[in-house]
């Protein structure tokens, strides 16, 4: 996993990049348990099933926008920026890599025609109210 700090507040984990290298154990957390953001990396074999459950509401007062980028097909590059809006690094994640940014700011060029899921924060308020041009 690839992990980009902001150099203004360099302890403040902005980014990460998560290989397919990174599915190495049956669960992998990739994602500190106190983001917003969750996500594991699950290496499981065949009839592998849980218990069923449901998820306990969270009365969270605010949430910090973050987003996720799971490519399932073709290469994405990404632009991962700073707090001050200044590149921190640019990445190429392919088929079953994934990017978050869990701060700082964001942009992808899609290398080849891409299927990719997409995930963020809502719920989504319009435009205006979802984010600020770099």
């Amino acid at each position: 996993m690839e992990k980009f700090y902001s150099k203004i507040e360099p302890t403040k984990l902005l980014h990460c990049v998560v290989r397919q290298e990174d599915f190495c154990e049956k669960r992998t957390d990739l994602v500190s348990p106190l983001e917003f953001l969750q996500c594991s990396a699950l290496n499981l074999e065949e009839n592998t099933t849980f218990r069923p459950h449901k998820h306990i509401y969270k009365d969270i007062e605010q949430v910090f926008p973050q987003e996720s980028w799971c490519v399932v097909e073709a290469k994405v590059k990404c632009t991962l920026y700073d707090i001050d809006d200044s590149i921190l690094a640019e990445p190429i994640i392919s088929a079953g890599e994934a990017s978050f940014s869990f701060g700082g700011g964001h942009n992808y060029l899609v290398i080849e025609k891409a299927k990719v899921f997409e995930y963020k924060v809502g719920p989504y308020l319009g435009i205006g109210k979802d984010k600020i041009f770099i």
